[in-house]
């Protein structure tokens, strides 16, 4: 299978490098490709697409390989004390904006499509974060403010770990009762809380030991191991494997940084996770388009329609009404955060994790996937004229 992966690793790089030259976010242009891919049959092609685009290659791919690699980069070149300065609007924009996004996304499901509560609830989950994956990678490509760019970034790997645990919530709520609830909040709290003390003390102990060596081959090791190693601990302990990733790589890319990496392992450290983070992002774009292959759109587009503007609804809702509370985000970068609120990859690879009996599945992943498009190709390339229009730096 190892072919399969080098002919696809090669489309994403050409194209990459095409979206370079016409000077477009290269996430687009890899899941236009995809769409393209996905939906043309080329026989070459053919046995590349069906593998790919299966619904255990694409969880893995993203949940297993990709995921921990892509938010410890972003996590560790987001530094803490950037993070600090800026805590109360990302706290409020992951915590309170997620959880209303959620809750206004599941209300209005139920009573506009008519949903039942689960499969509501599942949707609102899907939808109630940004995705880090796209949201890092647009953002990078415009040069927004420095501190705009770390509200956006820290709330989308913040907000991804909330979500996943909405998520997990939602797979086993059938109806809602006081008790049901009270069940709901305490397990999230648990996942969060503990998810994010695993990732401290993994972040502390691989500072600690970097400290003591001078070798960076070994260090850029050592960051592996980190990020892959706390992610499967938190996991094996039905914990959030996200928030865990995202604490260790804060932890280490300002702690660690500070007592003990020389100027070479920084260097060098930053070059190996961004290549490794822009292939990741490449491959895993171009998989988004041709996931189409797999989706029935057959008598769903009055659904998909309407959770796209639902979902759009919902999210500046969420970011105007959690941002009443922190005055220091200027009137001009509400609109940029919430159109910026991009979904992407993890919604899928979520939405295909849940078992083919489930009944809707092809409703919801239908919708996962109309919403996931309709944020890259729409809000994601209309995203700088938005920028332009309001006129922030």
């Amino acid at each position: 299978m190892i072919h399969y992966w080098l002919v696809l690793t090669a489309i994403a790089v050409a194209i990459a490098y095409i979206a370079h030259l016409i000077k477009q976010p290269y996430p687009t242009l890899l899941v236009v490709c995809g769409l393209v891919l996905g939906v043309v049959p080329i026989p070459a092609l053919h046995d590349i697409k069906e593998y790919v685009s299966s619904d255990r290659v694409f969880q893995t791919t993203v949940i297993l390989i990709f995921l921990s690699a892509l938010i410890g980069d972003a996590a560790l070149k987001l530094h803490f004390h950037e993070v600090k300065e800026n805590k109360r609007s990302i706290l409020l924009l992951s915590l309170l904006g997620t959880l209303l996004t959620f809750l206004l996304v599941t209300v209005l499901c139920q009573l506009l499509l008519g949903l039942s509560l689960q499969k509501a609830l599942v949707f609102g989950a899907l939808m109630a974060a940004t995705d880090p994956v796209s949201v890092l990678s647009i953002f990078k490509s415009l040069g927004l403010n420095k501190r705009l760019s770390v509200i956006v970034e820290g709330e989308s790997l913040a907000n991804d770990g909330v979500a996943v645990v909405l998520f997990k919530i939602a797979l086993v709520t059938t109806a809602l009762s006081v008790s049901g609830v009270t069940s709901g909040v305490l397990s999230f709290l648990k996942v969060i809380v503990f998810g994010i003390a695993i990732g401290l003390i993994g972040g502390y102990l691989a500072s600690r030991i970097t400290s003591r060596i001078d070798n960076y081959l070994v260090e850029i090791g050592l960051s592996i191991v980190l990020f892959y190693g706390v992610f499967e601990i938190a996991e094996a302990f039905h914990l959030s494997g996200v928030i865990a990733v995202v604490f260790a790589g804060l932890i280490l890319g300002t702690y660690g940084k500070n007592v003990g990496m020389s100027d070479t392992t920084l260097e060098k450290m930053d070059s190996f996770w961004e290549v490794i983070a822009f292939l990741a992002n490449a491959i895993i774009f171009l998989m988004v388009g041709l996931e189409i292959s797999n989706i029935d759109f057959a008598d769903k587009w009055p659904e998909i329609g309407s959770s796209i503007l639902i979902v759009l609804g919902a999210r500046f809702i969420a970011v105007y009404v959690s941002l009443t509370m922190d005055r220091s985000v200027p009137k001009a970068w509400k609109p940029i955060i919430a159109w910026g609120g991009l979904k992407g990859s993890l919604s899928i690879a979520l939405i295909l994790s849940i078992s083919p009996s489930f009944e809707g599945r092809d409703l919801l992943l239908a919708m996962t996937f109309s919403n996931v498009v309709f944020s890259l190709l729409v809000q994601g390339t209309t995203l700088s004229k938005l920028v332009k229009v309001l006129k922030v730096k």
